[in-house]
């Protein structure tokens, strides 16, 4: 059995559900979103590599590594992004949380913060995990801003870690959140979606 089993998560009008291959157009229709793949720091596919996207990340949820899922509006059923658990690691009981884009429209709304509150719940308090961890790029600055408002704490920097699309080498920021400090986080992240209703 694995660690991380399939299942749909849900709250204040967002879904997350396993990601298939149905789900191409979706995917394609939100990252058009904004052209999201010009982007240099993000892992967004061009619209003719979504289904290798997809088949890349059904490979990786086979072999245990990640577990991919799309982002939906409930009342519309829009594919509004995805966003995945990864380096999985049960023996710890670690995953992270990444591969995470929304539609250009979307963003800066409270689907993050819905998102990231329905994955950390489910990792701390269903799986049970001791901490749950994030990475981005260097240069990435949205996203460590945006992990950052979370409560997670820097870890480090891993240089010349991970190949860019473009062929460059990034540094890798590395962040962590325990379990101990996951109520604190919590109640935090109930407030900023209050704010945002």
């Amino acid at each position: 059995m694995s660690f991380v089993s399939p299942i749909t998560l849900s709250a204040r009008g967002i879904e997350l559900r396993p990601m298939t291959l149905q789900d191409e157009p979706g995917l394609r229709s939100a990252a058009a979103d904004g052209e999201l793949w010009n982007i240099r720091v993000t892992s967004v596919p061009e619209p003719e590599k979504t289904r290798q996207y997809i088949e890349d990340a059904l490979a990786m949820r086979e072999a245990g590594h990640r577990f991919p899922f799309v982002v939906i509006e409930s009342a519309s059923g829009r594919v509004l992004g995805t966003s995945s658990y990864h380096d999985i690691v049960p023996a710890v009981q670690r995953v992270e949380i990444g591969w995470t884009w929304y539609a250009k429209s979307v963003q800066r709304s409270h689907v993050n913060t819905t998102c990231k509150l329905l994955l950390l719940t489910h990792a701390f308090e269903t799986l049970a995990c001791h901490v749950v961890g994030w990475r981005t790029d260097n240069f990435n600055f949205a996203s460590q801003a945006a992990i950052e408002r979370l409560g997670a704490k820097k870890d480090g920097v891993i240089r010349g870690h991970a190949l860019r699309r473009d062929g460059t080498i990034r540094d890798t920021v590395m962040y962590s959140l325990r379990s101990g400090e996951w109520p604190e986080v919590k109640a935090q992240l109930l407030h900023s979606l209050d704010k945002q209703r």
